[in-house]
């Protein structure tokens, strides 16, 4: 069932509205159309309480804000881009810095701040399509890009998001949803007891900035490793470069088993307390694991304030800056060549 209401206004005056897809066993996510934003995943604990798993705000004046990208739809390129440039087909393309001297979820003003339009509702997949052209030059990305997000609410409790596209002249793309997950729903407190697995055997260290050294490295023997579950906040706080540079966990992994055409389980993770978990699947080569280092006092949900490390991220990607490193997976979109990228997030209870 899709269902539509008003959200509210924007500062500007537009009136936005918000999608609600909710399949057989009551379960239902709400999508906003401002940033096509994932604003609730509600799915059922072990006693079949539905329980939403993802921070957010109650009304549209948090995400006009939203320094934290909650929810967020981030295009055309996710996470960060050294030095706010890089060379595409012999020019040099040159971004707006918006995390010191580098790009991030190419902002400002990314695909998170623009009103997209309901393409087309399917009651019979409780499916919604958003779309948008983003213009030739916006922020600095060459070519019209024709783009859209559909968030679909199967009736296996899986919210599947699927991005596609087309550009006029070669561009990146690299796009990806940042929600903040806690299995123990939204407000609950820290995320760090909660199980994670990341089927990875390498990472992407990082320097100054956040921005990768240029190649990756093996988890085994490191905090680093999450092949065999455990919880996130065991080794957080570990004697570990790469934990103290980023302040916990906020790095890319390159999971095992990819191929193009294949989308297969990369990451799973699991609460205690309620019994849910959650697979992540996708067809991509990498994913971000971030342990909501750098979130403190957002005011969210249900009078709830967010603070460091009650949630995680898992966001599905190639590896950061990798525009402009050769060794890492191309996020370049020949002119004319379609734009596809899948990622599911599947919900189950474990008794």
């Amino acid at each position: 069932m899709v269902t539509k209401r008003t959200f509210g206004k924007l500062s500007s005056g537009e009136e936005i509205q918000i999608f609600h897809l909710e399949n057989k066993s009551g379960a239902y996510a709400e999508i906003s159309q401002f940033g096509a934003i994932l604003v609730k995943l509600c799915v059922p604990d072990r006693e079949g309480k539905l329980t939403d798993v993802v921070l957010g705000y109650d009304d549209l004046a948090g995400y006009e804000v939203n320094g934290c990208f909650f929810g967020a739809t981030i295009g055309r390129s996710g996470n960060r881009i050294a030095d706010s440039r890089f060379v595409l087909d012999g020019q040099e393309i040159t971004l707006t810095p918006n995390e010191g001297k580098n790009n991030l979820h190419s902002g400002p003003n990314g695909f998170e701040k623009k009103i997209w339009n309901a393409a087309e509702i399917s009651e019979d997949k409780n499916a919604v399509t958003f779309s948008r052209i983003s213009p030739d030059g916006e922020n600095g990305f060459p070519g019209e890009f024709q783009v859209s997000v559909t968030y679909e609410m199967t009736e296996n409790n899986e919210l599947r998001i699927v991005y596609g596209g087309v550009c006029d002249k070669t561009t990146v793309a690299n796009m990806t949803n940042h929600s903040y997950f806690n299995l123990a729903g939204e407000g609950s407190g820290k995320a760090m007891d909660q199980y994670l697995t990341i089927h990875a055997e390498s990472y992407t260290p990082v320097g100054e900035g956040s921005i990768p050294l240029g190649e990756n490295a093996q988890v085994e023997g490191t905090p680093m490793d999450f092949r065999i579950p455990h919880q996130i906040g065991d080794e957080i706080e570990a004697d570990f470069e790469q934990l103290k540079i980023t302040g916990g966990y906020d790095h890319n992994y390159v999971t095992d088993y990819y191929n193009k055409a294949s989308v297969r389980e990369i990451a799973r993770a699991w609460s205690e307390k309620t019994g849910i978990e959650m697979s992540v699947l996708s067809d991509c080569p990498c994913v971000q694991f971030y342990a909501a280092n750098f979130v403190e006092n957002e005011h969210g949900k249900n009078g709830h304030v967010y603070n460091q490390r009650e949630a995680f991220c898992l966001e599905t990607q190639v590896e950061p800056n990798a525009v402009n490193v050769e060794a890492f997976h191309s996020p370049i979109l020949d002119a004319g060549e379609r734009y596809y990228s899948e990622t599911i997030y599947c919900f189950s209870v474990r008794k």
